[in-house]
């Protein structure tokens, strides 16, 4: 049935995910609204805390950082299925600064059935579904960092004291509230910082996913399509990606800066001009010319970062899986590998045929860094 003969309520039905409470809207601006204040509470809890969270290492650190659409949900999932892995969930937002008085107070909501996300993918959401949420306090500390037209790249020379502390804490709180000895997170916008964060955690573990730019770019497309319409039914979904700090799709949409200011303007032309693909096949060169460039130029990063190409995860899990977990430095036994290798298949949800102009302008965009990454 085409979009044009559909009823409106099968459109509700369809875009019901992209719904977001009044409450939930209510408090995520106010949090949103007052960054300031919920820092110094954050400050506060780590203060009440002091004593507990001296019995908290934090070690081994895990990050997936990639361009959306490369399978970074699926792997931030698949490493917190480990029974000694905290992250950030779905019932964190918005209360992000506060953890661990957050997460006692949380235990009270009543448990939710999982639902279908947004992105129509075959995924479902829960309350303690890994969320990245993260960046909500990257974005309290760095105002600009989703600006683009301010350069996002922070590496090894970068320094932020206050933010350093806040977000060791934040992390070791995290753990403490879960009761893990590990931390793990999806963060995509971290592939502007991972020179950074591998001087302020020398023993972190970075998962890099890249996918073939074709099919990654037919992937944003659908979802970039399917956003837009989500956030013009449910106009709250719009304020809830901007406070959480996701602007990877919908009416908000905005490409990283990772240094080249002119190409960063043309890919907001091409959106502008209803050019998806050149703007998308740009974006991906960006992001994946620079993950490139870091690799080869920074050897701390190099050193600690494993690359998982989507295509490969779906076609061998088990054997990408293991490497995943041993590079993780996660050791749950077979079971957990098998248990979450049954779920990992090519997905069979959409299909976008490209034109041969289409495929022309992506090779033109991405051939050379495409080659670079095996493709």
């Amino acid at each position: 049935m085409s979009n044009v003969s559909r009823l409106p309520e099968d459109l509700d039905a369809e875009y019901s995910a992209f719904d977001v409470s009044p409450w939930t809207h209510f408090l995520g601006a106010l949090v949103h609204r007052l960054p300031a204040f919920w820092l110094r509470l954050g400050r506060l809890e780590t203060r009440s805390l002091e004593k507990e969270l001296r019995c908290v290492p934090l070690a081994l650190p895990i990050y997936v950082c990639g361009l959306a659409r490369s399978g970074s949900t699926l792997l931030h999932e698949i490493v917190c299925s480990s029974s000694n892995v905290a992250t950030h969930r779905v019932k964190d937002y918005p209360v992000v600064f506060t953890p661990y008085w957050w997460r006692n107070a949380s235990a009270r909501l009543p448990p939710r059935p999982p639902t279908p996300r947004a992105h129509g993918d075959g995924l479902t959401v829960a309350l303690d579904t890994p969320d990245a949420l993260e960046e909500m306090l990257w974005t309290a500390f760095f105002p600009a960092c989703h600006d683009p037209s301010v350069c996002q790249v922070m590496d090894a020379r970068a320094r932020h004291p206050a933010f350093e502390s806040f977000h060791r804490e934040h992390l070791r709180k995290l753990m403490l509230a879960e009761g893990k000895p590990r931390y793990a997170a999806k963060a995509n916008y971290h592939v502007a910082r991972l020179s950074y964060l591998a001087r302020l955690y020398p023993d972190v573990r970075f998962l890099l996913p890249v996918r073939s730019p074709q099919s990654h770019i037919a992937s944003l497309m659908r979802q970039q399509k399917r956003f837009a319409r989500g956030q013009r039914r449910h106009r709250r979904a719009l304020e809830y990606m901007r406070r959480s700090g996701h602007f990877e799709f919908g009416l908000d949409r905005r490409p990283m800066n990772l240094g080249e200011r002119e190409r960063v303007a043309e890919v907001r032309r091409a959106w502008a001009n209803g050019d998806e693909v050149r703007g998308l096949a740009i974006c991906w060169d960006m992001v994946y010319g620079h993950l490139a460039r870091v690799l080869a130029h920074d050897e701390r990063v190099r050193t600690v970062s494993l690359v998982v190409r989507f295509e490969t995860l779906c076609a061998e899990p088990a054997s990408t899986l293991r490497a995943v977990f041993d590079h993780c430095r996660l050791d749950d036994g077979e079971p957990t590998l098998q248990r979450q290798t049954r779920r990992i298949r090519l997905p069979d949800y959409y299909k976008i045929e490209f034109s041969d102009a289409d495929r022309a302008i992506i090779r033109e965009e991405t051939a050379a860094t495409a080659l670079r990454w095996g493709y």
